[in-house]
């Protein structure tokens, strides 16, 4: 086995590599471990998204970020957090899956397997898991939806030019993707279980979106739900009678959670109704000695709570605990920056 590290973060998100430049900062050696690549959740975001929030906001390790205007884009992200990683000279496993975490003689090993399935073992006296949500989608639970046509991800709208797509819920992403697609010539069609669009919809998208579809340019079915994806169809299903709409793509927007069945692996204990790990508010720590959490998981299936702008700040909480300065409390949560 090899030296044990100080830390260890599973999650090369924002708030894992604030993790470990704080445990760095703290003079402590520390390893990020991700399945995917750095920052991962960001590069599989819209191509060109611009988040809804100033670069400020998104900084860690007192770093600043600079922009080419108010808002960071998507790109500038990316670039911002290789340039953190490489200026604290962060440590990082990429590409490797986290199995299990055994406690052992106190400390921990964690256990990985790399795409070309080699096994590696790493040892870490803590453990912060800051495993995001983006990666595990809500699925509808439908006949279809494991089509190739099918996607709970939207990332570009140039490939739907001049083509039938079926956009699924009501919140910004959705309304967002619709948007993108309509002007970029696709024929939209937006499906929302609900009356009316939600109402979390950031104040620019909203008047936007309801202009669309109020001059048709944007087709919209309210109160109704997919029962079914064909080939080049969806079923559609409301209180009345069901109707086909005609799709080559669809974008199915239902949301994300946290990986609940990786954190009860490793021992963590769940709420049975919001799915919040165990924690000790002031540190983070849960049931498990020794073993935290950071980020959007601490909100269980409330994924709207935590976000960069305030998970980033996890990282000071955890490490100054684990140094003995003290109880932190965590930062109030300020405006999302999308979903």
């Amino acid at each position: 086995m090899p030296t044990p590290y100080d830390v260890i973060c599973i999650g090369a998100g924002p708030t894992g590599l604030a993790c470990a430049i704080e445990a760095k900062r703290a003079g402590m050696r520390s390893l990020v471990i991700d399945k995917g690549c750095l920052c991962n959740s960001l590069y599989h975001y819209p191509t060109d998204m611009t988040f809804f929030t100033t670069p400020e906001r998104m900084e860690i390790g007192d770093l600043p970020m600079t922009t080419s205007a108010g808002k960071p884009t998507r790109v500038e992200a990316l670039k911002y957090y290789r340039r953190a990683v490489e200026h604290y000279g962060v440590e990082t496993q990429l590409y490797e899956i986290v199995g299990q975490i055994e406690r052992k003689n106190g400390s921990f090993a964690v256990h990985t397997q790399d795409a070309m399935g080699n096994k590696k073992d790493y040892r870490g006296s803590k453990i912060i898991i800051a495993t995001g949500y983006y990666d595990l989608p809500n699925y509808l639970g439908i006949p279809g939806e494991d089509l190739p046509h099918v996607s709970h991800y939207f990332t570009s709208p140039h490939p739907y030019w001049n083509r039938d797509v079926v956009v699924i819920g009501g919140k910004n992403s959705a309304a967002e993707a619709a948007l993108d697609l309509f002007r970029a010539g696709a024929r939209v069609t937006l499906i929302h279980r609900d009356k009316e669009m939600g109402k979390s919809l950031k104040y620019w998208v909203k008047p936007d979106i309801e202009n669309r579809i109020r001059a048709g340019e944007i087709r919209a079915m309210f109160s109704c739900q997919v029962t079914k994806i064909e080939p080049r169809q969806v079923l559609v299903k409301n209180s009345r009678h069901e109707t086909i709409v005609p799709a080559v793509q669809v974008f199915a927007m239902t949301g994300y959670h946290p990986d609940f069945e990786f954190l009860e692996r490793q021992g963590i204990k769940l709420d049975s109704k919001t799915r919040r790990p165990q924690t000790d508010p002031s540190t983070l720590e849960t049931n498990v000695p020794g073993m935290y959490v950071a980020g959007v998981v601490v909100g269980g299936k409330n994924t709207s709570d935590i976000f960069i702008e305030n998970g980033r700040f996890h990282g000071r909480q955890i490490i100054t605990a684990m140094a003995g300065k003290g109880r932190v409390t965590e930062p109030a949560p300020v405006a999302p920056p999308g979903e």
